[in-house]
């Protein structure tokens, strides 16, 4: 997900799945041949300043993220590219500083919540980063290399958990040579579980699943036309879906992790889940109605290995949406489901 307006995208038909879970989301081989872990229960605290993660809030964010019954932080360390088709990405002041970040993964750790570092690279403005296309592909992954091998080697130091070689990048998710070229660097330097967060509508496309130890999808499926909080609905809307994710579990032999899910608090929330400004009226009961159906339906199905929420709260004083209107479930009837779903 990105801070700006999300883009608005068609429903595909398809779905993902992941290996299986030795500790939350940490995989040992298989599929349904042995017993998987419990789901992972995650929350992402993403950054949008190169300090935020040494922001005096952060502790306390991390406290409440652990009160909902969270057990996994996510944490987006990110870069940017000036133009969809340029070769290289670079730091931007918007960029978390590597001691804010190995900074905050010291103090998720000391609470006892595992870590997810799941680098992103944007483009400025309202771009969307499934626009990127570089001129030279070749170099672009050179580049690529070089960006996601500097968190691999920060998520070793930190002993992060878990770690994403990539988000929702659709322009160039295709490159299966690209990508294991990719997935082997990576691989060199850290030795956790690794995914890969493709969007929903990008993830059938994806060449290199089974170099990944889980398939990782970012949730916006649209589940219905019109506002509602009729979660039997909902449950209804997700079942299709429900039925290729299983498929394609079993296709590739892992289990699925929704690398991010989430929906604004506000009317029609379950209409477009990726997009920020649906509404000016607010749509908390909308909101809940959403994470309890997406909980109800998934939790217990042998082949999903869980959800990394988007997102806590925004930074003090760095929100382009109102909190009560925004993703976060703080203070709102989703944290409360949250706690009765996930045993707090």
């Amino acid at each position: 997900m990105r801070r700006t307006t999300a883009r608005r995208r068609v429903v595909t038909a398809a779905a993902a799945a992941a290996l299986l879970a030795a500790a939350g989301c940490t995989t040992t081989g298989g599929s349904d041949h042995k017993e998987p872990a419990a789901p992972l229960r995650g929350i992402t605290l993403p950054s949008w300043y190169r300090t935020d993660y040494d922001s005096p809030a952060a502790p306390r964010y991390l406290r409440d993220i652990k009160a909902t019954g969270a057990r996994w932080v996510t944490f987006t360390p990110t870069w940017y590219q000036r133009h969809r088709d340029d070769t290289e990405m670079h730091r931007t002041e918007e960029t978390a500083s590597d001691a804010s970040l190995r900074r905050i993964v010291r103090r998720a750790h000391r609470l006892g919540l595992q870590v997810m570092i799941k680098p992103h690279v944007d483009l400025p403005g309202d771009g969307d980063r499934a626009e990127i296309r570089p001129r030279d592909r070749a170099a672009w992954f050179t580049s690529y290399r070089r960006f996601i091998t500097h968190y691999a080697d920060l998520a070793a130091d930190t002993g992060a958990e878990q770690f994403a070689v990539g988000t929702e990048l659709a322009g160039v998710s295709g490159d299966r040579e690209g990508w294991t070229r990719t997935i082997a660097a990576v691989r060199d330097r850290y030795d956790g579980t690794l995914t890969y967060a493709a969007n929903y509508d990008e993830y059938t496309k994806v060449r290199f699943w089974k170099r990944l130890d889980l398939i990782g999808i970012d949730a916006y499926w649209p589940l219905a036309e019109r506002p509602t909080t009729d979660v039997g609905r909902l449950r209804r809307a997700w079942r299709p879906i429900t039925e290729e994710l299983a498929a394609f579990a079993e296709r590739y032999d892992r289990r699925v992790l929704f690398t991010e899910a989430g929906y604004v608090s506000q009317r029609g929330a379950t209409t477009a889940p990726y997009a920020w400004d649906l509404s000016d009226h607010a749509g908390d009961a909308e909101q809940a109605a959403a994470y309890r159906a997406l909980l109800e339906t998934f939790t217990g199905r042998r082949w999903w290995a869980g959800v990394c929420w988007w997102m806590w709260d925004d930074w003090p004083d760095s929100g382009e949406t109102p909190a009560k209107l925004a993703y976060t479930p703080h203070g709102k009837a989703a944290e409360g489901v949250l706690r009765e779903e996930w045993g707090t």
